[in-house]
């Protein structure tokens, strides 16, 4: 208990229910639309943002599925070729023929289950290491993808076209999807008993397996989860660029492991913050449209994006008042933590 004479403590952000992962990342959002008013208005301009927000809401979709992979303490480098063959897929497969779509979604999705089971099966049973296990299936994904494409690009159907690259009162439909994706994901995680398991597992499997949780299902269920968001993230991509590349996910590796640790996810594992990630994905995608007008080559755009990962690794990682205490001059008392 305080005294008299201790401080008014501050406001928490856990008293309102915010994390200090999205606490964070707001506040970061909101200077960066600051500064990039400021320093470069074109980037916020309508047409800019409106540009910028379905392929932000495309990064919130692919970090929600890092996110779960991340949450029980792996990591799932197969992105690339997950989200690229999805494009390939609903682009080639139909051919523009809006009747072949729905079909074509359904190969894709069967795709990213066996990619999953397979990613599931090696890194849950086997116990291989996720980074060689995912890289692995990212190899064989990119295989179907040329031996689907040939490296060719094919123009997205009419229906996906409209469908994902469209507006609903002015909201770009591809933000649609990825709230809708942010609250099943919420739901399931946050609002379900196998979700507090799933979390549980991701925060202490030895803790887990001695309770009698059967965490080799959750931690390989996890990569399923995420290579169907993947998936999605990859037939929304489609849809927004009107001749997408047969390497349209490359960009989504480093990117989606940042907006997962910008969010306050431990790499570790345990809990995972989706509003965070979410929010996470809005700024780094800001931040490159305003280095973008800025005039920045694109090497040093993706240095910008790696320093963003290094600090987000930091802020969220580094035990600072132990850092503080050791580089403290000797003879200082040591400050106690506030009960």
């Amino acid at each position: 208990m305080a005294d008299a004479t201790s401080p008014p403590r501050l406001l928490t952000s856990a008293r309102f229910g915010i994390s200090k992962g999205l606490l964070t990342v707001l506040i970061s959002t909101v200077a960066l639309i600051v500064l990039s008013a400021l320093l470069a208005p074109s980037s916020v301009s309508q047409g800019a943002v409106l540009g910028m927000l379905p392929f932000a809401a495309v990064l919130a979709i692919v970090g929600l599925g890092q996110m779960l992979v991340v949450q029980q303490g792996g990591i799932d480098l197969s992105v690339p070729g997950s989200v690229s063959l999805a494009v390939v897929i609903v682009t080639h497969m139909p051919n523009e023929n809006d009747a072949m779509l729905l079909p074509a979604m359904l190969v894709a999705f069967a795709w990213a289950i066996g990619a999953g089971l397979l990613n599931g099966f090696m890194v849950g049973r086997l116990g291989l290491n996720p980074i060689i296990a995912t890289l692995g299936t990212n190899a064989l994904l990119f295989g179907a993808v040329l031996g689907i494409s040939g490296g060719i690009p094919r123009t997205t159907t009419n229906l996906l076209s409209e469908i994902a690259g469209g507006r609903t009162v002015g909201i770009p439909n591809a933000v649609l999807f990825a709230i809708g994706f942010l609250v099943l994901v919420t739901i399931m995680v946050k609002k379900t008993v196998v979700g507090r398991r799933f979390e549980a597992v991701g925060a202490s499997p030895a803790a887990a397996r001695a309770t009698g949780l059967r965490y080799r299902t959750h931690q390989g269920a996890a990569y399923v989860w995420a290579q169907l968001l993947f998936a999605s993230a990859g037939i929304l991509l489609a849809g927004i660029t009107n001749q997408p590349t047969a390497f349209q996910g490359n960009s989504y590796l480093l990117t989606s492991v940042a907006v997962v640790v910008l969010g306050g996810t431990s790499l570790l594992g345990g809990r995972g913050f989706p509003a965070a990630t979410v929010v996470a994905a809005l700024f780094l995608s800001q931040l490159d449209q305003f280095v973008l007008a800025l005039g920045v080559p694109f090497a040093v755009r993706t240095l910008v994006q790696a320093a963003a990962l290094a600090i987000g690794v930091a802020i969220y990682t580094v035990n600072w008042t132990a850092l503080r205490q050791r580089f403290a001059p000797r003879g200082e008392p040591a400050v106690a933590a506030t009960p």
